[in-house]
């Protein structure tokens, strides 16, 4: 196989290239299972283990077209860019990171109170298809055409720079946008990564597979498993406070007594075990889980 390119009958499966998103989805796939080595300077990795998957590397932009076009299989991006290019896929699953708000955001000294009043005038981002798309229902209210440009970057700079009237760009934290005197107006789309399939793929018992995975690897990166001594006249009570996603494991003792597992959120785990306590359980132990599968 030359560089940069994919054996035939290979799954083809795109990730962004680089940036804190390419970190994120580089641990969970590694977490899950998926593994290969990048040459440097390549944009095409071969994974390593039972299944034949090709790792494609593409600015998270472009990963939509890709995969709605057939080029490659499966690819993570975030929703805000599906909706922006306009392709039909399927979306296989959220991954819960990546998390921000595609938003209109005005200058805190203009005290624009909603969007509505901005249509008609000058908004810059680099979402001109959502842009339009939002803005429409205004302009066919009002008789008036917004005027929509794209630019790349720095969106925000643009209201200071007397260029726009108004921007949409993503929200995270607000840092960025307050630092450039912008509050929000309204907000247009909740987003996050997501795992996205082409709806004609010859390889969907892969995605399935690939799905089944990530589902494993983020359940034992939010989860703990808790494991405990209690009587049996408080087996009861103290499952109700470790209840599991469906039931506790229940094991029988040698002295009669119960020894209890269950799954337990990372964030609640001390208080799971301060309540435990209290309530008459010994022996208590708390495992990190690798990975899992349910």
């Amino acid at each position: 196989m030359q560089a940069n390119q994919s054996p035939p009958g290979n799954c083809k499966f795109a990730i962004p290239k680089k940036g804190r998103l390419y970190e994120k989805v580089t641990q969970m796939l590694n977490g899950a299972g998926l593994e290969w080595k990048r040459e440097s300077r390549l944009d095409v990795a071969l994974c390593v283990g039972d299944m034949p998957i090709t790792m494609i590397f593409l600015p998270a932009a472009d990963i939509a077209k890709y995969v709605g076009e057939g080029n490659v299989d499966l690819g993570i991006t975030g929703l805000d860019v599906v909706k922006e290019s306009d392709v039909d896929v399927e979306h296989v699953m959220d991954l819960g990171f990546g998390k921000c708000k595609l938003c209109v955001q005005a200058q805190v000294t203009k005290g624009v109170k909603d969007a509505k009043s901005l249509a008609g005038g000058r908004i810059v981002t680099s979402f001109p298809h959502l842009t339009r798309e939002y803005f429409k229902k205004f302009d066919d209210e009002l008789g008036v055409e917004t005027k929509v440009k794209f630019v790349s970057g720095s969106v925000e700079a643009a209201c200071g720079l007397g260029i726009a009237d108004a921007v949409v760009d993503l929200v995270e934290t607000g840092t960025t946008m307050r630092a450039a005197g912008l509050e929000v107006v309204e907000d247009i789309l909740s987003t996050q990564a997501i795992l996205i399939a082409n709806r004609n793929s010859e390889h969907a018992e892969i995605a399935e597979r690939i799905k089944r995975r990530i589902d494993g690897y983020i359940t034992a990166s939010k989860y703990v498993m808790i494991s405990y001594n209690v009587s049996n006249d408080l087996l009861e009570t103290v499952c109700k406070i470790t209840p599991c996603k469906r039931s506790p494991t229940v094991t029988a003792l040698a002295d009669g007594s119960k020894s209890v597992s269950s799954l337990v959120l990372k964030k609640e785990i001390s208080a799971k075990m301060d309540e435990l306590h209290e309530a008459g359980a010994t022996d208590i132990l708390v495992f990190e889980l690798c990975n899992s599968l349910m």
